[in-house]
C-alpha cells in the first residue's frame, strides 16, 4: 500500500470509531502493515492540519476524528430536503413525470450552470487535449478502485471500511462479521470500474453500456435473468411515494431514450450530472439503478481525462434525500450541491495522491499489454534467460522508442509480484506460486 494510501486509511478508520481510539488500539485495527513511528507522525499532522483532534495525556492519550460541520446544502436545497423528510402519509404518489425528461433539450437546456460547469472544468482537468481516453484514470487506477468502489457501497449500507474494502480488493480478504453479500457488492464495484477504464477510448453513452454496467455491478445480487436486463415486473421505492413505470416495453425505451438525449450533450460535467439523474430516476432494474447511475455518470469524466466522481465525504441520508426529492418534486438542486461538494473535495484528494506517486506514462500507455506478458510468463513458468527471451520477442510490438521503459516496467512488476498483484492478470494464486518458487530459487542460485 502507498504512503498516502495509508495515511488516508488511517483517517478514515478515525472517522468510523464511535468513540475516541488510542495508539495501540488504532494500530491493533489497521494492521500489521502500519508501524506505530509512521502513526504517531501521520496523527501529528492530522491535529496540525485540522482533521483529527487530541484527546488526554501521555498514556491516556487517543485521537478522534473532527467532524466536518459544513454542510453541503444550500439554502434553497435544505428547504426542499425538509419536505423528502416529512411522513410518507403527507406526501403525494407520483409517477414517472415524462414530460419533465422530455423538457430537456441537450446543449440547451442546463442542469448545471455556466458557472459550476466552469468551476468543475478548472477542478477537475488534469491531462492534455491529445493523451488517449481514459489516460488520467490509470494514472489513479488503485485509489479510484478503493474510493469508487468503498463510497458507492456505502451509500448503499454497506458496513465495509475503508481499509477493509482495500484489503478486499487487492489482497482477496473479506472483512470477519460481514455478510457475503457486502463482499459481492465491492468486488463487483471493482469490475465495474476496471471495465469503464479499459473500454476508456471506445467506450459511448448507450443503452448497451448503461446495461453492461448494471451486469456487471449486479452479479450475484439479483437473480441472473436480470443482471443487465430492463426489470419486467413492478418495484417499490423505500422511503418514497415515488411509483415507477411498470411496463417492461415503457422501461426499455425510457432507457434508450435516456442514453440517446445524453450521447447528444457536449459538456462532459452536464452529460455526467444528467445521467446520475435520469438512471437513478427511472429504476429501469430490478435493482442496483443508484450504483448504476454513480458509475455512468463517470463515464463522461474517464473519457475525457478528468478527475472522476468517487462520491466522497457524502452522507448515505443526504444522497439519498437528494434522489427523492428527484423522484417525488422533480427538483434537481440537493443533487447539484452533493455533487459539486463531492467533486471539488474529490479534485483535492487526487492531487496530492498524484504527487505522491508520479506517473509513468508508458506504463498507463501500454497497461493491457504488459499484463498479457506478465500472465504468459507466469502460466509457461518461464524465468531466467527463456523469461528475457520471450519478453525480448514479444516487445516487437512496441514502438521502438518506448521498448526500454517498457522492459523495465515488466522487470519491476515481476520482481515484485505477489498475491496482491495479480488481480486481473486471469491467474490464480496456485500458478503464481509454482511460479514464484521457480523465479526465486533461481535468484538465490
Amino acid at each position: 500500500m502507498r504512503f498516502e494510501d495509508k495515511k488516508v486509511a488511517v483517517l478514515s478508520q478515525l472517522k468510523e470509531e464511535a468513540e475516541p481510539i488510542n495508539l495501540s488500539g488504532l494500530l491493533k485495527k489497521l494492521g500489521k502493515s502500519y508501524r506505530e513511528r509512521s502513526l504517531r507522525r501521520w496523527l501529528t499532522d492530522m491535529v496540525k492540519e485540522g482533521s483529527v483532534e487530541i484527546l488526554g495525556r501521555k498514556r491516556a492519550t487517543k485521537y478522534q476524528y473532527k467532524a466536518d460541520v459544513r454542510n453541503c446544502f444550500g439554502s434553497e436545497s435544505r428547504s426542499v430536503v425538509e419536505q423528502t423528510r416529512y411522513p410518507l402519509y403527507g406526501r403525494h404518489p407520483v409517477t414517472y413525470a415524462e414530460h419533465w425528461f422530455d423538457a430537456y433539450l441537450p446543449n440547451e437546456t442546463f442542469y448545471l450552470s455556466l458557472g459550476l460547469r466552469s468551476q468543475l472544468h478548472k477542478a477537475g482537468k488534469r491531462s492534455k487535449d491529445e493523451e488517449p481516453a481514459g489516460t488520467y484514470a490509470h494514472q489513479i487506477f488503485d485509489r479510484l478502485l478503493i474510493d469508487l468502489s468503498y463510497n458507492s457501497s456505502r451509500l448503499e449500507g454497506n458496513t465495509y471500511s475503508l481499509l477493509d474494502t482495500q484489503r478486499l480488493i487487492f489482497e482477496g480478504k473479506g472483512a470477519e462479521g460481514k455478510l457475503d453479500e457486502e463482499k459481492t457488492m465491492i468486488l463487483n464495484h471493482k469490475d465495474a470500474i476496471r471495465y469503464l477504464i479499459d473500454s476508456a477510448p471506445h467506450l459511448q453513452v448507450t443503452k448497451q453500456t448503461i446495461c453492461t454496467l448494471h451486469y456487471l455491478l449486479a452479479e450475484g445480487l439479483v437473480e441472473s435473468r436480470y443482471a443487465g436486463k430492463v426489470r419486467d415486473h413492478s418495484v417499490k421505492i423505500g422511503g418514497s411515494t415515488y411509483i415507477p413505470y411498470e411496463d417492461p416495453k415503457e422501461l426499455q425505451l425510457q432507457l434508450e431514450r435516456i442514453a440517446e438525449k445524453a450521447a447528444l450533450i457536449k459538456n462532459p460535467y452536464e452529460q455526467s450530472f444528467f445521467l446520475l439523474v435520469h438512471i437513478s430516476y427511472l429504476q429501469a432494474f430490478v435493482d442496483v439503478n443508484k450504483r448504476t447511475a454513480r458509475l455512468s455518470a463517470n463515464i463522461p469524466l474517464i473519457k475525457n481525462n478528468l478527475v472522476p466522481l468517487s462520491f466522497n465525504d457524502i452522507e448515505k441520508n443526504d444522497f439519498t434525500a437528494a434522489v427523492i426529492a428527484i423522484y417525488e418534486l422533480q427538483d434537481i438542486r440537493p443533487l447539484v450541491d452533493l455533487y459539486v461538494f463531492s467533486y471539488l473535495r474529490t479534485c483535492a484528494m487526487y492531487d496530492s495522491t498524484v504527487k505522491a506517486i508520479g506517473f509513468d506514462e508508458v506504463r498507463v500507455r501500454y497497461r493491457k499489454e504488459r499484463r498479457i506478458l506478465l500472465r504468459e510468463i507466469i502460466l509457461r513458468a518461464l524465468i531466467g534467460v527463456k523469461m528475457k527471451v520471450y519478453v525480448n520477442s514479444y516487445m516487437r510490438r512496441i514502438p521502438n522508442k518506448d521498448r526500454r521503459a517498457f522492459f523495465t516496467d515488466v522487470m519491476e512488476d515481476l520482481q515484485e509480484m505477489d498475491q496482491s498483484r495479480i488481480v486481473g492478470l486471469g491467474i490464480t494464486s496456485v500458478e503464481l506460486e509454482v511460479w514464484l518458487k521457480r523465479y526465486h530459487s533461481s535468484a538465490s542460485s
